[in-house]
């Protein structure tokens, strides 16, 4: 009687806590939803001002980044609306796939190529150990398999 007891409690336990998870996730995908109704250039100032206090970025370096970051997301954002308007829900073809990652990856070049122009040695070697976070929990699930 006394095991049924504690296993009934150890269940609860358990589901409380994967309750209180989903609520967490339900935070962050209203935070992608206010990040979607952003202009372009309140994306790229925020962006900015975490990179200046991460980086500690001059004035000079800040303006530098915030004209890059700028042209990131007016990028992004023509992006998303082609996608949008896009009528076919189809997956695309090998060929359109590889062009599409070969863009992809042309533009994270230049983009550090840039960001190594306008950063010191220090600063950028800071902004290469940061990485978004679900690379980093990528990463983590990864290295326990």
């Amino acid at each position: 009687m006394k095991s049924l007891v504690v296993i009934a409690i150890a269940f609860s336990t358990l589901s409380v806590n994967a309750q209180e998870r989903r609520q967490e996730r339900k935070g962050n995908d209203h935070k992608k939803e206010i990040m979607k109704d952003l202009t372009p250039e309140e994306v790229a100032n925020l962006k900015t001002k975490k990179l200046r206090l991460k980086l500690d970025l001059t004035d000079i370096q800040q303006k530098k980044v915030e004209s890059i970051l700028l042209e990131q997301a007016v990028e992004r954002q023509n992006k998303r609306k082609a996608h949008q308007n896009k009528k076919e829900k189809d997956k695309p073809s090998k060929e359109e796939f590889l062009k599409m990652q070969n863009a992809r990856l042309d533009s994270k070049i230049e983009m550090k190529q840039k960001m190594k122009d306008i950063l010191t040695e220090e600063q950028y070697a800071k902004f290469e150990k940061m990485k978004p976070r679900r690379h980093q929990r990528r990463d983590k699930r990864i290295k326990r398999k």
